[in-house]
């Protein structure tokens, strides 16, 4: 029997199987996290986006970059509250350095760009089957800039539909 006889063979004793079923799934090109999410969904009942929990962590680099960090995002060019006085003992979850740190052009043009980036490719770890991402952002003590920006990350991936937990390692250092 030559290859292509085996080939039809096995469709014919695929044919009554093959009625039966309640989804064919053609998976000549999908790789094997493609076909996983794919299956997943379907039988879940659950789109593979949501099966995507991101874990975005804001910390201080002089404190060491958090090792479960798949990205590492450094905003330390950003103006720093730290040096007006009526700021520093705020952090990053209060009002007033929320806007301070927000109402820059280039934080605004960072958060645009950065937001960007994370929305076109958090697709492609879905698609490779990736169940756990993590995101650190870290500026120098971690409690002012880092936290700000991640808390902004998360609001937007949270409309967005993406499941998100906040950890802000080092607001609480010193």
């Amino acid at each position: 029997m030559n290859l292509l006889q085996a080939i039809n063979l096995e469709r014919e004793e695929l044919r009554g199987l093959r009625k039966m079923a309640t989804k064919v799934i053609n998976t000549t090109e999908k790789s094997v996290h493609q076909l996983k999410a794919l299956i997943t969904s379907y039988y879940s009942g659950v789109e593979p986006g949501s099966l995507l929990s991101i874990e975005l962590i804001s910390f201080g680099f002089k404190y060491g970059v958090p090792f479960e960090a798949d990205i590492v995002m450094d905003v330390r060019f950003l103006p720093n509250p730290y040096f007006v006085e009526e700021l520093r003992g705020l952090t990053g979850l209060d009002e007033k350095i929320k806007e301070w740190v927000l109402n820059r052009t280039l934080s605004k043009e960072f958060l645009d760009d950065f937001l960007n980036l994370i929305l076109k490719y958090l697709p492609r770890y879905i698609e490779e089957g990736k169940r756990y991402l993590n995101i650190a952002v870290g500026c120098t003590g971690g409690r002012h800039r880092s936290v700000v920006i991640v808390e902004e990350i998360r609001r937007v991936l949270e409309q967005r539909g993406y499941k998100v937990v906040t950890y802000h390692r080092d607001i609480d250092a010193d």
